[in-house]
């Protein structure tokens, strides 16, 4: 194999095939990566039996070709490099590095014992690029991340017709985003429960096209298989993964919570509050929001050491009548500020129901306006000290 590839282009391409890279890989060949040359382009390759990683990107060959070298140390190298172009060059026993006088001579792995990367299923749909990846950075942050409960780390795709749902719970919050997508089949009805991570990586990577493409595997063509393929900012890239096992928990029904009470804010001046207050927080104890005629308190405490309070403005509502339902609610303020960052809104709506019991957490285009339910969060209260 001989290549020559623009530094800029190779550095990007090796450091997005190589974090998809096992930290403690099961087997030694699975720390390498793939690199094949053919024609005028070079693909780069990673696969540890879940998630496979490729990326095709533009390149100067005078000779295909095959080689498998550590990708972690690769990418060290290439990350390090004047800005000049690299030649790529190996024989049976190592791949030769040089860009302008630097030189690397690394060891092969033996590419005959790498394992085949997984073809991508049939074409399901498609769906753009930029509102996939807004899908995905509200919904991941209720993902579990706790791996001895595997099903909570996924997100659950729902696909019924036009429509995709992402849903995602770690059994103390809940998110649910709906959007619309083309699917190929007009009555496509499935499911996927996908790992966070790897939708995280995906909503990063390939938003430099205009669309993703989503490829499910059927009972025919290998079921618990799930492709995306993109465009992103050099190369055309690819990810399979394997989906996760288990049964996702039912929690449609949990996001249908009676707004007897609904506290309405800015965005930006309620999500400033909450980060100054829960300075002083303990961790995990709550952050006290007691709600008031126009507006609301927020307060936190270490101890006797430090105390922390700031009161937003607010539009408070009561709906059911009488005293107010709930006058002081506690919150985990990691939670409350993972959702204010995410929810890409001027406005954020609350709706309680009363004492101890979740609270709905949508999206408002104006302050006076219909909440936005495309969007919907539910966070579990905390009990507050007596």
């Amino acid at each position: 194999m001989r290549v020559q590839l623009d530094k800029d282009v190779a550095a990007e391409a090796v450091q997005w095939a190589a974090r998809s890279l096992p930290l403690r890989p099961s087997l030694p060949i699975l720390a390498g990566l793939l690199i094949q040359a053919e024609t005028d382009s070079v693909t780069l390759s990673s696969f540890d039996y879940e998630t496979s990683a490729r990326i095709t990107v533009a390149a100067q060959v005078e000779e295909p070709g095959t080689a498998l070298v550590s990708g972690r140390l690769l990418a060290e190298i290439i990350r390090s490099l004047p800005g000049k172009p690299i030649s790529l060059s190996s024989d049976d026993q190592a791949l030769e590095l040089v860009c302008g006088s630097a030189r690397f001579d690394l060891q092969l792995l033996p590419a005959a014992d790498y394992p085949d990367l997984p073809r991508m299923p049939q074409t399901s749909g498609s769906i753009k690029s930029d509102e996939l990846a807004k899908a995905v950075n509200q919904v991941v942050v209720a993902a579990g991340r706790d791996e001895l409960l595997p099903v909570f780390t996924g997100v659950r795709l729902e696909f019924e017709d036009e429509q995709v749902s992402l849903l995602a719970t770690d059994r103390y919050r809940m998110a649910l985003k709906e959007l619309t997508w083309r699917p190929t089949s007009p009555n496509l009805s499935a499911a996927a429960l996908v790992p966070a991570r790897v939708l995280s990586e995906i909503a990063k990577s390939l938003v430099s096209g205009d669309q993703v493409t989503l490829s499910l595997a059927t009972a025919g063509s290998g079921e618990g298989l799930i492709g995306f393929e993109g465009e992103g900012v050099n190369g055309h890239r690819q990810i399979t993964t394997r989906l996760l096992d288990g049964e996702f928990p039912k929690v449609r029904h949990l996001m249908n919570i009676a707004n007897e009470l609904s506290v309405r804010a800015n965005v930006a001046e309620l999500l400033s509050a909450v980060k100054r207050v829960a300075l002083v927080a303990e961790r995990n104890t709550s952050l006290s929001m007691l709600i008031g005629d126009d507006g609301v308190t927020l307060e936190a405490a270490s101890g006797d050491q430090a105390r922390a309070s700031e009161t937003v403005t607010a539009v408070v509502e009561n709906h059911a009548g009488g005293d107010l339902p709930l006058d002081q609610a506690g919150f985990n303020p990691h939670y409350l500020s993972d959702v204010l960052s995410v929810l890409d809104a001027p406005y954020v709506h609350l709706s309680f129901s009363g004492p101890g019991k979740p609270c709905l957490v949508t999206a408002l285009e104006d302050i006076d306006g219909d909440p936005l339910l495309n969007y919907r969060h539910v966070i579990m209260l905390m009990r507050l000290p007596h």
